[in-house]
């Protein structure tokens, strides 16, 4: 189903609701404020149905159903990463990665943690 967004008149905050393409598109939350609904232009995802913001098993799914080398799945695992990064402005999963390591290593930093 497909995902749209809705901004609060007054706080601005943006959340995305899944619903259905025949349901009525527009959300009144439990005070009775009516929120706009935010428009976007549509994006055509080429690789399949994985998003930026995959969790590992879905990625493992992902790769699972493909074929390919080890080599495509750390170039397609890059890939990723840099689109969080410039979602977000960081990448958390690597995030957690590095300070699991740090963790192991009694405090060290990752020789690629650069931050």
């Amino acid at each position: 189903m497909p995902e749209y967004l809705y901004k609060h008149p007054k706080t601005g905050k943006v959340i995305s609701l899944i619903q259905s393409i025949h349901d009525k598109h527009e959300y009144i939350d439990e005070k009775g404020v009516k929120w706009d609904r935010v428009f976007t232009a549509p994006e055509l995802n080429t690789e399949g149905s994985l998003k930026t913001d995959c969790t590992a098993q879905q990625f493992s799914e992902y790769v699972g159903k493909r074929k390919g080398t080890i080599g495509d799945l750390f170039d397609r695992s890059k890939e990723l990463s840099e689109k969080r990064q410039k979602v977000l402005g960081k990448d958390p999963l690597k995030e957690k990665y590095y300070k699991n390591w740090s963790k192991k290593r009694k405090g060290k930093r990752h020789p690629l943690d650069r931050d």
